[in-house]
């Protein structure tokens, strides 16, 4: 209590709505942390069987994410008509977003789970040479795949409670689920007694059971702690349904060429040479953490703008936006210190190399410096999908990440020859003008008219 008091005079933010912002945000950085954790844990586990397994599961875990960027719209655009409909007092009306966007996660995810289950075979040995990766990869892709609907229920279920402001719940669920991964993984991977187990393809098959039991462990919880709030349970209208594409086709597009985006940066940086590309690896993989904090900090800025909006308090949504902004400029801030006061002990914990330390020593100080000021449109971004700006917010980044980054990275590092720092800085700097215009976005209000 006393740290918070502090924090909020630092900050000069209410304690009570500083209480708000953690109480909201921290479980779901807790969550977002424990699912790296979790990929950790699995990667240490596949590492124990060579080098093909582990390659074959980072294949096919990448193709898995690409899968699973086209449904993570979901949560955002759930949550969003979620707040809104608290905000506004509508309490009896909160199922109507929740049934559509279940029904949504089964119509999108059932036929892509069946689509991509046929293409792996054709699919995995396009992402590698290695014939041994791709024989492994393309089961390990398979299961994973057939998961895609309890994936994206759980996107929604966790619309649903952040919506609520209740993310407490989500993330106990989250946990027991992560728990049941890691027992269940070991046992099919390595075996039991004189099974000798599945190898990689058994940390696949895990992942993917622990994924239905967690949506059916969310499912459990949503429908008996939530069911006087959710009130009759009906079949979503066409009108609530409608909103929900409207509000979550962006976001997921933008999710999915993010991803894209991520491997032609991969690619850009192997132009530059192999020692790049494995340091660039590791140096990603660190940002990809790092910003776990602001994004949670961003969903809580999503709920707290759209109960605003719902309640008709437009100058209150915008104060929100902003002081969220502070607090996540504040924790980056911290996080982001040792990065460039201790750069070579930090990425001595990922390799002993000496080549690849002193290579990722200038590009890692280069992100402790610029998180900070790139967290304004991670928040932001949020914020304003909670706004329904859901478009407008796509239009941009994908502007500046296709338009202008990915262009100027290709000709600033093996074209022009800056090499890694060139693009790392290229990168923090367009980071850094992507927060300069959604605070110009943002401080114009304009977004306070939008209707979701």
């Amino acid at each position: 209590m006393l740290a918070e008091r502090w924090l909020g005079r630092l900050l000069q933010i209410e304690p009570q709505r500083l209480s708000r912002i953690s109480g909201i945000g921290l479980p779901i950085i807790g969550a977002m942390l424990s699912q790296s954790l979790i990929n950790l844990i699995d990667a240490a586990m596949v590492g124990r069987l060579g080098d093909a397994a582990l390659a074959a599961v980072g294949v096919g875990g990448y193709a898995s994410f690409m899968m699973v960027s086209i449904v993570m719209g979901l949560a955002a655009a759930v949550q969003a008509l979620i707040a809104r409909r608290i905000g506004a007092g509508a309490t009896d009306k909160l199922h109507e977003p929740l049934m559509a966007g279940l029904l949504s996660a089964v119509l999108l995810a059932a036929p892509l789970s069946l689509l991509f289950i046929f293409l792996a075979p054709t699919l995995m040995p396009a992402l590698t040479t290695n014939s041994d990766v791709a024989a492994i990869a393309t089961p390990y892709f398979q299961w994973r795949t057939a998961a895609l609907i309890a994936v994206a229920m759980n996107f929604v279920y966790r619309g649903y409670w952040s919506g609520i402001s209740e993310t407490r719940r989500y993330l106990q669920i989250l946990l027991i689920m992560h728990a049941v991964n890691i027992s269940l993984s070991y046992v099919l991977v390595f075996g039991v007694g004189n099974w000798q187990g599945m190898g990689a393809v058994g940390s696949g098959i895990g992942t993917a059971m622990a994924l239905v039991f967690g949506s059916a462990m969310y499912s459990w919880l949503t429908f008996t702690n939530q069911r006087q709030r959710l009130g009759q349970i009906k079949f979503p209208t066409r009108q609530t349904l409608l909103q929900l594409i409207r509000l979550a086709w962006p976001n997921s597009a933008q999710q999915a060429l993010f991803a894209l985006g991520i491997s032609i940066l991969f690619w850009i940086i192997g132009q530059i040479g192999t020692q790049e590309q494995a340091i660039g690896h590791i140096l990603i993989s660190l940002q990809l953490v790092l910003i776990l904090p602001a994004v949670g900090m961003g969903i809580a800025a999503t709920s707290l703008v759209s109960h605003a909006l719902g309640a008709g308090n437009h100058k209150d949504a915008h104060r929100w936006g902003w002081e969220v902004v502070r607090v996540a400029s504040f924790t980056l801030a911290l996080l982001g210190l040792p990065l460039w006061v201790f750069p070579e002990w930090i990425l001595r914990i990922f390799t002993n190399e000496t080549g690849l330390v002193q290579a990722g020593i200038v590009p890692l100080q280069i992100t402790g410096i610029f998180i900070a000021f790139e967290v304004t449109a991670m928040v932001l971004t949020q914020a304003l999908l909670g706004a329904g700006a859901s478009r407008q917010v796509m239009k941009i980044n994908l502007t500046m990440q296709w338009c202008v980054f990915l262009p100027l990275a290709y000709l600033v590092g093996p074209v022009f020859g800056f090499g890694l720092i060139g693009v790392w800085a290229l990168q923090g700097l367009q980071r850094a003008g992507l927060s300069l215009i959604y605070s110009m976005i943002w401080q114009r209000r304009q977004w306070t008219h939008l209707s979701v």
